[in-house]
C-alpha cells in the first residue's frame, strides 16, 4: 500500500529526504565489520541475509571519525557528520564546566534527528537501543503522544507512555530484561523491532545494538557465528514484513593485542607527563562510557589538551614519532580532516594503530582497570575500524559519492529502485 504521503520532501540538516513509500528500518550493529557477515555467510549460518544480499546491494561505507557509539549513532539519525551535530564521542570535556563528563545529555546535540523532523510532518517513529545511554539523544525531539516510541532493552521494564511511548515491553517481546554483558540484549532490540514493526507499523524503524559480542569473539568463531545466525533470524522476518532494510555499523573491530594476549597500549597521558610536567597536559579518551568492562576504555583516538602557550605543531611533531601512532594533528587540521566540532575537541588529535593495526591509546597505566577482560582485547575508535558493511534489500540508484553510515536514511528515503 502507496503512503499517503509518498512525494512529500522534508528537509533535514541541509538534506532532501523523500516521505517512503514503505517503512524503513535502519540497523546499526555495532561494531560489525564485514569479515562477520561474510564468514556467516559462507558458513551458510545466514541464508536470509544471503537472500537480501542477492536481490538488493552490499557494499562498504566508512563511519564516522573517531569510531565510536555515540558520534555514529547520532550522524546516522542526522544524516550528517559530529561538526554539524555536536557529539563527537562518549566523553569530554565539557568546554562551558571545563569538567570531564559524559556526553550522553541532549543537551550536547546541536541538530535535529530526522526521525524529529519526520514525526512533525506526521510520520510515526520507533527507536530502540541496547544500552540506555543512547536513548534521549537517538529520541530527543520526539513527542510521545502515540506517534512514537524511544526506548532501551537495557532498561525495558522501566518504560512508561509518558517518557517512551510504550509500556509493557517485556511483555510484547516475551523476554525478560537481558543482562547488559549478553548477546540477548541485542537480541531483545531485533525481537522487540520485529513487534513494533507489524503492530505500530512506523514509518521509520530505527534499531541499535550492542557490541559485546564484536568485543569477545573474531568474525567465524563460535560466539560470533552464534550471533549472527540469531540476528539472521530477524532480518527473515523485517524482510519478509516489506520493509525497506539497510544495515551498517557504527565501528568496525579489531585485536588490539600483543601475541602473548596482553593489551597493546600506549599510555599517552604518561608520555605527556614525561614531555611536559605531571598533569601539565590532559589526554581524553572518547571510548570512555559506563561499559568498560569489555574494552578496558582502550581506543584507538584520543584527545590533548595542552598548556596555555605551548607549541602544538612541534608536540604533534614529537607524538607523530612513537611507535603505534598513525596520526597526530592540530585542534584545526584534526577537526576539518574528521568533520568534528573544534570546541569540543583537544588541542591535539591523536590516531593509533601501527602496521598491525593493534595499538589502543590509554591514559596512565595506573587509570585502567583491566581486570575485566577476560579475553584478548578487541576494540576501536581509529582509521583501521572506518570500514563498515552497508546492505540493503533491494536495488538502489543515484547513491552519494563517497558514501558513508550516516547515509542510511538519505539511501533509504531516495535511493530505492
Amino acid at each position: 500500500m502507496t503512503n499517503k504521503m509518498t512525494g512529500k520532501i522534508i528537509e533535514v540538516n541541509g538534506r532532501d529526504y523523500k516521505w517512503p513509500a514503505t517503512p524503513v528500518v535502519v540497523i546499526c550493529c555495532d561494531g560489525s565489520e564485514v569479515d562477520y557477515t561474510d564468514q556467516a555467510m559462507a558458513n551458510g549460518l545466514m541464508p536470509n541475509l544471503a537472500k537480501i544480499v542477492a536481490k538488493g546491494e552490499s557494499t562498504m561505507a566508512k563511519s564516522v571519525v573517531p569510531s565510536f557509539t555515540n558520534p555514529n549513532n547520532l550522524s546516522i539519525v542526522t544524516g550528517r557528520p559530529p561538526e554539524v551535530h555536536g557529539i563527537c564521542g562518549n566523553y569530554l570535556i565539557d568546554p562551558d564546566t571545563g569538567k570531564e563528563v559524559m556526553m550522553n545529555d541532549p543537551k550536547f546535540l546541536r541538530a535535529p534527528t530526522i526521525f524529529a523532523k519526520f514525526q512533525t510532518a506526521g510520520a510515526k517513529i520507533a527507536v530502540i537501543t541496547a544500552k540506555d545511554k543512547l536513548r534521549l539523544l537517538l529520541g530527543n525531539g520526539l513527542v510521545f503522544d502515540g506517534t512514537a516510541v524511544s526506548f532501551s532493552a537495557e532498561k525495558s521494564d522501566q518504560c512508561t507512555l509518558a517518557g517512551h511511548g510504550i509500556e509493557n515491553v517485556n511483555e510484547m517481546v516475551g523476554m525478560d530484561v537481558p543482562e547488559v554483558y549478553s548477546a540477548e540484549l541485542s537480541e531483545f532490540v531485533f525481537a522487540a523491532g520485529v513487534k513494533l514493526l507489524a503492530s505500530m507499523k512506523p514509518d521509520f524503524l530505527y534499531l541499535s545494538t550492542t557490541d559485546y559480542v564484536q568485543h569477545k569473539f573474531a568474525p567465524g568463531t563460535d560466539g560470533a557465528n552464534a550471533f549472527y545466525a540469531m540476528m539472521d533470524k530477524y532480518l527473515g522476518e523485517l524482510d519478509a514484513a516489506g520493509a525497506r532494510i539497510i544495515i551498517t555499523a557504527d565501528h568496525g573491530m579489531r585485536d588490539k593485542h600483543l601475541p602473548d594476549g596482553s593489551p597493546d597500549v600506549l599510555y599517552l597521558q604518561d608520555v605527556m607527563d614525561d614531555m611536559l610536567g605531571k598533569n601539565a597536559a590532559t589526554v581524553i579518551l572518547p571510548i570512555t562510557d559506563p561499559y568498560v568492562v569489555h574494552h578496558g576504555a582502550l581506543g584507538s583516538f584520543a584527545t590533548v589538551y595542552l598548556p596555555d602557550g605551548s607549541d602544538a605543531e612541534a608536540i604533534a611533531k614529537k607524538i607523530r614519532e612513537l611507535d603505534g601512532v598513525d596520526l597526530c594533528m592540530t585542534n584545526e587540521e584534526g577537526c576539518a580532516y574528521f568533520e568534528l566540532p573544534r570546541d569540543r575537541t583537544g588541542d591535539l588529535i591523536v590516531v593509533s594503530g601501527g602496521p598491525n593495526k593493534t595499538k589502543v591509546l590509554g591514559t596512565s597505566a595506573d587509570k585502567h582497570d583491566l581486570s575485566g577482560l577476560k579475553v584478548p582485547l578487541r576494540s576501536h575508535g581509529g582509521v583501521s575500524e572506518q570500514g563498515v558493511p552497508f546492505i540493503t534489500n533491494h536495488k538502489l540508484e543515484n547513491l552519494p559519492e563517497n558514501l558513508r553510515n550516516f547515509d542510511a536514511l538519505f539511501v533509504g528515503c531516495n535511493c530505492f529502485v
